[in-house]
């Protein structure tokens, strides 16, 4: 994992934030995001992350999520992640995408041809539920700032249905705000 000045604290609930390297909108393919979906939906079958909220923009994703080794888990999940879609780009001769990956990674990570993911996930602790309250209301309305949506309801890559009432991709554990 990259070197950080930001720590986990215990078990509660974190924000956080994985960001594709330069900035790059790898998410914005179906494909890629599924990807994101079908790992965070791992990690919680495996009982290896609570998940609370998320939002997968196309060049990041926001989590709100507790686990008993969350900064394990997240950078688990970054790496399987990175692999699958560096895979699934070599399978598809996506080359300008990979090129861009290999320019952009840092120098450092010499045991590595290309760098998905930025280093990093910046853990902020959610120490009351007014801060909870901020960090859900932030990642819902994301694609609406973005100008992607008038209403978060209708971004599909949101835990906002679920807080709703509404079925999501992800199950989440709600959290009465």
């Amino acid at each position: 994992m990259g070197r950080s000045r930001y720590y986990v604290l215990g078990t509660q609930p974190h924000f956080l934030t994985c960001t594709v390297i330069n900035w790059i909108p790898l998410l914005g393919k179906v494909e890629f995001t599924q990807i994101i979906l079908d790992s965070l939906n791992f990690l919680q079958r495996q009982q290896r992350l609570t998940l609370y909220g998320y939002v997968i923009m196309e060049n990041h994703l926001h989590i709100i999520a507790s686990g008993a080794s969350l900064f394990k888990e997240i950078g688990n999940f970054k790496s399987f992640t990175a692999r699958c879609i560096i895979d699934l780009l070599e399978k598809n001769n996506s080359n300008y995408i990979l090129n861009q990956l290999q320019l952009y990674k840092l120098k450092h990570k010499k045991k590595q041809e290309y760098q998905v993911w930025q280093e990093g996930f910046h853990p902020q602790a959610i120490l009351d539920e007014e801060m909870l309250r901020q960090k859900l209301d932030y990642i819902h309305n994301n694609p609406v700032r973005r100008g992607y949506v008038d209403d978060p309801a209708h971004w599909r890559y949101s835990s906002y249905r679920s807080y709703i009432g509404e079925l999501g991709l992800l199950q989440v554990e709600l959290i009465d705000v």
